[in-house]
């Protein structure tokens, strides 16, 4: 298992890093406890130790070990700190709802321009819902030993964590508005700061950590953080380029990259993706493809310059029409998600006929 664990983090980095292509990635993830069902719902959110979140970690991780002993597949099982979007704005005060069957979710704080500006940046060290991710971390590090490879907490931009501190139509209206739309700005920088100081501390801490986002395929850990990015579908251009695509290079240009997840109608924000540098990784959401398709991600992302693209969620066929379409030079991880060790059998069968891994 140490050896096959060993090739296959060779084998991802090297795709991530554009080394000699050996094979678009082929990874299985078995079915995964959500936190919500943990001993009292997100651990971020709770009063308990979380010590008590361990088991459920470690569980979830158990299944990852086996699924990869039993099938020959490409992923790196690691032990995750999973949570909600809800991290960073509850640090900013935002109440938190808690929903039993569902991840939580950040409760919006303000609802005007003048109230928005007021908000203190908060201290990384006396905010529950990040220090706790701290605490467990070093709780599953001496469960399961030293050299443990953990998996990440949620990691939302600071645009897009500004959107739920300050009421949706609210922070929307500010875009448009001149005397308003220096708060959003102000207001996105504050959040940017929380978030890179957080990430900084994490990689400090932890580096045995991917900072990989969903759907959740091992990144190597000195590889920037990936973040997700799900606000940009719903206005134009001009806006993200106003608003987002700042903040976007400073993350990369702070931490050498960027991989991005992107659950949004963001087709027409595929062109000013391509300034963002080191832009090494992206996922896109299927359900939120238009009528295209994946035409416009091809014909704006693909290439040996573009990022490597890691997705989940795909019909055989539409796995498939990718790798006979995209451009030469381009990239795939493929993850298929849920199910028993069988299905997933079949399943890499199958796939490996389309794209054997090599070396």
């Amino acid at each position: 298992m140490h050896e096959r664990i060993q090739a296959n983090q060779a084998f991802l980095s090297n795709l991530y890093r554009r080394g000699p292509f050996q094979g678009h990635g082929l990874v299985c993830k078995p079915d995964q406890d959500p936190v919500y069902v943990g001993p009292d719902n997100d651990f971020t959110t709770s009063l308990r130790p979380v010590a008590e979140w361990v088991p459920w970690a470690v569980k979830n991780y158990q299944r990852k070990l086996d699924l990869l002993a039993a099938v020959p597949h490409d992923d790196v099982p690691t032990c995750d700190l999973s949570t909600g979007t809800h991290l960073y704005a509850a640090a900013f005060g935002c109440p938190v709802h808690r929903y039993p069957d569902s991840n939580p979710c950040a409760l919006p704080l303000v609802s005007t321009a003048a109230e928005a500006d007021r908000i203190p940046e908060p201290d990384l060290w006396k905010s529950p819902s990040l220090y706790r991710v701290f605490e467990l971390a070093e709780a599953l590090r001496r469960e399961l030993g030293p050299e443990v490879l953990l998996g990440p907490p949620d990691k939302q931009t600071g645009f897009d964590t500004a959107c739920l501190i300050w009421e949706k139509t609210g922070i929307y209206a500010a875009l448009a508005t001149d005397e308003e739309k220096d708060v959003v700005k102000r207001l996105t920088a504050k959040c940017t700061r929380l978030l890179i100081a957080f990430m900084k501390a994490l990689r400090r801490e932890f580096p045995t950590m991917t900072h990989t986002g969903c759907p959740g395929v091992w990144t190597p850990p000195d590889l920037a953080p990936w973040y997700s990015n799900d606000e940009c579908g719903a206005f134009g251009t001009a806006q993200f380029e106003e608003f987002c695509l700042p903040e976007l290079i400073e993350l990369a240009e702070t931490f050498g990259g960027l991989g991005m997840h992107c659950c949004a109608d963001a087709d027409h924000q595929f062109p000013l993706f391509r300034r963002i540098p080191n832009f090494y990784a992206f996922n896109r959401v299927p359900a939120k493809c238009g009528k295209a398709g994946f035409e416009p991600m091809l014909r704006h992302l693909s290439g040996p310059e573009g990022p490597v693209h890691v997705l989940a969620w795909l019909p055989d066929a539409t796995v498939e029409t990718l790798i006979q379409a995209a451009p030469p030079g381009t990239r795939f991880i493929f993850a298929k998600m849920g199910g028993d060790a069988e299905s997933a059998r079949v399943w890499l069968e199958r796939m490996r006929t389309l794209s054997p891994r090599q070396g």
